[in-house]
């Protein structure tokens, strides 16, 4: 299978299959430099993009240089990530047709409490935001609790 970088209706560069894909095929690795969040906090505090992606272990990140750093956000995909014996990979979620855009969830988890990591997959079930269901309603109950006459449960 052969993989290509083009212009994407999700998100500026998207990847692209050439040919078709069986659901459960491992597609591509996700790879790039493996650093800390300390170290990827000070190389990117004054960038709007960046390709990290977080590991298990939540003290780590790949610094994404790889093809599988193009892969968009979709609140629809048809690609999910997964940490197998300490890599990364883009798995196929369901049979992919050539010339798909591969799309998996990102589930973002953190970040800056003003940052809205905006979606723009088009899904007909888009949240609006990268951000996981968990995170969205920890960024709610947040919000809430800032608010004049709040009270916590």
């Amino acid at each position: 299978m052969a993989l290509l970088i083009r212009s994407s209706q999700i998100h500026e560069s998207g990847c692209y299959t050439t040919s078709a894909i069986e659901q459960g095929t491992y597609i591509v690795e996700y790879t790039g430099p493996r650093i800390t969040l300390q170290e990827a906090d000070e190389r990117y505090k004054h960038c709007e993009k960046t390709y990290l992606f977080g590991l298990d272990c939540g003290t780590h990140v790949i610094d994404g240089n790889g093809i599988a750093a193009y892969i968009n956000h979709s609140c629809n995909p048809n690609c999910e990530a997964d940490e197998v014996d300490g890599q990364v990979w883009i798995i196929a979620m369901r049979d992919i047709a050539a010339g798909e855009e591969l799309a998996y969830d990102y589930n973002l988890y953190d970040g800056e409490d003003n940052d809205e990591s905006l979606c723009f997959c088009r899904a007909a079930n888009c949240r609006g935001t990268l951000y996981s269901e968990e995170e969205i309603e920890r960024r709610a109950k947040l919000k809430n609790s800032a608010q004049p006459g709040a009270t916590t449960a």
